[in-house]
């Protein structure tokens, strides 16, 4: 028979959550976001049991203990929230409560028809005079003395005054920092928490090309030039300015415009083929400026208030000092020569994209590591990260690592349009942020379901989504040659339905010429300099500065799962509302996602959630529009033209 080597707590303790595939990877949150952890805790026999939730932050030696609170079904809950960034660590302490059980008890019999009460009482004078002994081996010499108050009294009390003696809730809680924790038991599980900035979940994108920062189809322009597209954004209300890849652009097999393979002198080529004789991903192309000059425009940037994202595209040219130095880098083909990059169809001739699984394996990923510290120490918080889903997840998984052991605060983006478990797993292996398919769900109920996949699923813990309507290498067919009401319905949804969005640089004035039967542009930006009118006739700047306005004065639009959508009578309505924790701040949208027609109908509001008495007047005010209506009750009609109101932005007034 195997030897007993101490007594084995007979609490059990299971189902500890949230935990992403069993603690591989941490559950994320922000600074000052709540997460409700649980477990499932019970024991044998009648038992009160206490369960605490222990936590500390990684490197903090004590553990903080807070009660847990019994949900049902034997399960118990607290929730948490976080004061600063960092790693955090909790699991769940449980053991039987003898002093609460003792008292139990005793009330319960004295329902009954006992009439001595003489053992119980004792029983209780030796639970309480053991909890006053651990008092004073902690030193707590002032809370053993009223314990042994308690235990004089308890003595000499009656029995039907006994429950009366312990009726305050302090001497409970003093009798509770004092257990018998001799059968206590621990979750050997954890729950692993990373905790971000702020801006990790709650941004406003901005892209544009600095090359072509002056609009003009013909002279390039520079670092230098970009500060009044700085300016611009600023104004529309945007915190994040993304730059497509700065590097070197290779010269062999340099991509003509439209991606033509015919290169002509004057052609500028893709900014994603990176390297040439002037240097690779340390370096800036030398048209846009120098390394310096880019550190130069971060710091103006910084000054307004806003954060440069910088495009980790790892592709290199044919002309990369990485194929002459490296080519054992690449992935060779059977005559020695180093493959270009394919999509079949689609052929990059002029990338050559590097082999993760080499012979020299580690000497390619701590290249891959030094080139994003060295900009992190140039003072980039931000990257944009180019098809991540086409390198391993191990690299990333361990890249970031590696960053965020001293750089915490840098937010890594996920450009991975692809199969939605790769996607998901790039979420779990670090990265902060994540493009979505938000791109391509345009009816009321892809645009729900999705939403609530994001939002109350699993995902919520681990995957932060960011809402793009277009990309420099998408312009989805329901924008292609489109008005702008189109335009204005896919903003309000990015800037509304999540807390992180964006959009790339034309957006705002509406460019809507497709390359004939692809989502694609015509004279893709991609491949030329783009000439812009920045003030264009038909700009809807001034609805996108109205919602990132909206978005930064409501804290109900800076919380990302606190959504819930609205019944309506119209299918072609949308809505939805976000609230803070405490009802202080309500905010429900409403959008026509019809970009031709008027679309009316009721909407059927959950009054009482939102802190609403039936049969109470209230208003809300449209912040798109400072307008006010006078609403009763939870059916409510609305109205929407494109042309001129595609969307209620609503903040609720309690009369």
């Amino acid at each position: 028979m195997p030897a007993f080597t101490k007594r084995l707590p007979s609490v059990v303790i299971s189902n500890l959550k949230p935990r992403i595939e069993n603690g591989r990877y941490p559950v994320k949150r922000i600074e000052g976001e709540l997460l409700d952890i649980s477990a499932d805790v019970f024991k044998d026999g009648h038992d009160v049991i206490s369960v605490m939730l222990l936590g500390k932050q990684v490197g903090d030696a004590v553990w903080q203990a807070q009660k847990m609170k019994e949900l049902d079904n034997d399960r118990w809950g607290a929730t948490v929230s976080f004061k600063e960034t960092g790693t955090y660590l909790y699991k769940v302490r449980a053991f039987a409560d003898l002093f609460e059980t003792w008292l139990h008890d005793f009330e319960r019999r004295l329902t009954g028809d006992q009439e001595d009460f003489s053992t119980e009482i004792e029983e209780g004078r030796i639970i309480l005079a053991a909890a006053a002994e651990r008092a004073k081996s902690e030193k707590k010499q002032q809370d053993a003395e009223a314990i042994e108050t308690l235990v004089k009294t308890l003595t000499k009390a009656k029995p039907t005054h006994v429950p009366k003696i312990f009726e305050e809730e302090q001497l409970h809680a003093l009798l509770g920092r004092y257990p018998d924790m001799s059968l206590a038991a621990e979750s050997e599980e954890f729950v692993e928490v990373r905790v971000e900035h702020e801006r990790a979940q709650f941004s406003a994108w901005y892209e544009f090309f600095p090359r072509s920062a002056k609009g003009s189809g013909t002279e390039h322009s520079t670092f230098r030039d970009c500060l009044p597209r700085m300016e611009d954004a600023k104004k529309m209300g945007f915190n994040v300015i993304y730059f497509p890849p700065i590097h070197p652009i290779g010269v062999s097999h340099r991509k003509g415009k439209n991606n033509s393979v015919t290169c002509e002198p004057d052609d500028v080529g893709s900014p994603w083929a990176i390297g040439s004789l002037e240097g690779g991903h340390r370096s800036v192309e030398p048209a846009l400026g120098t390394v310096d000059d880019f550190v130069w425009l971060l710091k103006e940037t910084k000054k307004m208030g806003m954060d440069i994202a910088l495009d980790f595209a790892i592709n290199c040219s044919p002309d990369h000092p990485y194929v002459r130095n490296h080519p054992e880098w690449f992935y060779q083909r059977p005559d020695g020569t180093i493959k270009y990059a394919e999509n079949p169809p689609k052929k990059y001739q002029d990338i050559y994209p590097l082999n993760f699984h080499c012979d020299d394996w580690q000497n390619l990923w701590n290249e891959m590591l030094s080139v994003v510290q060295f900009w992190v120490d140039k003072g980039v918080k931000i990257f944009r990260v180019d098809n991540p889903h086409t390198k391993p997840v191990a690299f990333w998984e361990w890249l970031i690592a590696g960053i965020h052991k001293d750089n915490p605060e840098i937010i890594f983006l996920a450009e991975a349009f692809t199969r939605p478990k790769m996607m998901q797993t790039l979420g779990k292996a670090g990265f902060t942020q994540s493009y979505t398919y938000f791109t391509w769900r345009e009816t009321k109920w892809e645009i729900m379901e999705y939403v609530y996949e994001l939002t109350k699923g699993e995902m919520r813990n681990y995957y932060t989504a960011n809402f793009w309507p277009n990309t420099p290498d998408i312009l989805p067919f329901h924008l292609q040659n489109a008005r702008p009401p189109a335009f204005k319905i896919r903003a309000a949804l990015a800037a509304t339905l999540s807390t992180s969005w964006g959009i790339y640089s034309g957006y705002e004035l509406c460019e809507n010429k497709p390359l004939e039967g692809r989502e694609e542009y015509l004279d893709s930006e991609k491949y030329q300099l783009k000439e812009r009118d920045w003030n264009k006739i038909g700009h809807i700047k001034a609805f996108i500065f109205r919602l990132n306005k909206i978005r930064n004065e409501n804290a109900a639009m800076r919380e990302y799962a606190n959504i819930e959508f609205i019944a309506t009578d119209n299918d072609e309505i949308i809505a939805y509302y976000k609230w803070t924790d405490d009802l202080s701040n309500i905010i429900i949208c409403v959008v026509n996602l019809d970009p031709t027609n008027t679309q009316s109908g009721n909407l059927h509001l959950e009054i009482g959630q939102m802190g609403i008495q039936p049969g109470r007047p209230f208003e809300v005010v449209d912040l798109m529009y400072d307008e006010t209506y006078q609403w009763r009750d939870s059916t409510n009609f609305v109205s929407l033209d494109p042309n001129t109101k595609p969307v209620h932005v609503l903040k609720l007034v309690r009369s």
